[in-house]
């Protein structure tokens, strides 16, 4: 990792859902060091947060994602954290060897049902699972690049 190009204010992840499972790390550092959570990680200077949730996957699990809605921000007066649900695209899951040693498509009602699964996890994982979010509205900004998601209600 870059940490010179690191934004340590701005954090991203996603839940992605596949044949009822959900796609879960390891994680080998900090505070959840031996848990199973959603991957993600920091925000790059000069990338958009749908570019980070999308490197930080292809990067920790080697599975490329389509980030859809937001399902959940988490901030404070230091940072924010945004969570997206996506669509797997492709790839075979393997661990990256550094910020996790496990990578694995668990089925989420194990997930749930696991002491190893942190809270903030199975709460996202819910979120997911609800089908709804912020959605992706597209428009044109004075200075891109630019995202806005909102509620879309079909008419």
């Amino acid at each position: 990792m870059n940490t010179e190009n690191t934004n340590w204010g701005q954090s991203v992840t996603a839940v992605v859902i596949r044949d009822k499972k959900v796609l879960l790390a390891r994680h080998t550092y900090g505070g959840g060091k031996g848990m199973l959570i959603i991957p993600g990680g920091y925000v790059e200077k000069g990338e958009t947060p749908q570019d980070a949730v999308v490197r930080e996957f292809k990067e920790e699990t080697n599975i490329t994602i389509l980030p859809k809605s937001i399902i959940g921000i988490r901030f404070n007066q230091h940072d924010w954290y945004i969570a997206f649900s996506a669509d797997y695209v492709g790839g075979t899951e393997h661990s990256d060897g550094d910020e996790n040693d496990l990578v694995i498509w668990l089925d989420i009602e194990e997930a749930f049902s696991r002491a190893d699964v942190p809270d903030l996890t199975k709460s996202l994982i819910q979120c997911a699972m609800t089908g709804t979010g912020l959605e992706r509205i597209t428009y044109q900004g004075n200075h891109p690049p630019c995202s806005l998601y909102g509620i879309i209600t079909e008419e």
